[in-house]
C-alpha cells in the first residue's frame, strides 16, 4: 500500500482519480460488498484489492476524520475510490465492512 503525504482527503482523491481510479464505488452495508455504479456490479472481497490507504485526522473537527481507499479489481478491470469516516462519528455498518475489507487485504 502506498502512503503519500497529502494534507486533505480531497488531495488524495484527486491524485487517485488522475491515476485512473475513476469507477463510481460505494459500500453496501446490506450486502457486505462494494457496489460499482457504472458499469453496475457487486464486488465481493475476493473480487478486489485495496491498493492504497490514506488516513486523515480532523485537527479542528472530529467529524472530519476519514480514510480514503484506492481500490482495484483485476477481474473486472476497474479502479475506484472509497471514502469512509472513522472515530466517534463513523457509520458503524460501514466501518464493519471496511474492517472486513482490510482483513481481506492483509
Amino acid at each position: 500500500m502506498t502512503h503519500k503525504g497529502f494534507d486533505t482527503s480531497s488531495q488524495a482523491i484527486n491524485d487517485l482519480v488522475k491515476r485512473g481510479y475513476t469507477a463510481n464505488l460505494s459500500l453496501s452495508a446490506e450486502k457486505d460488498c462494494l457496489i460499482c455504479h457504472s458499469p453496475t456490479m457487486e464486488l465481493s472481497p475476493d473480487d478486489f484489492e485495496i491498493d492504497e490507504v490514506y488516513r486523515f485526522d480532523g485537527m479542528t473537527n472530529p467529524s472530519d476524520e476519514s480514510i480514503v481507499y484506492g481500490i482495484s479489481s483485476k477481474k473486472h478491470e476497474i479502479k475506484g475510490v472509497i471514502v469512509n469516516s472513522y472515530g466517534v462519528y463513523a457509520d458503524r455498518a460501514k466501518s464493519q465492512i471496511v474492517k472486513k475489507l482490510n482483513d481481506h487485504s492483509n
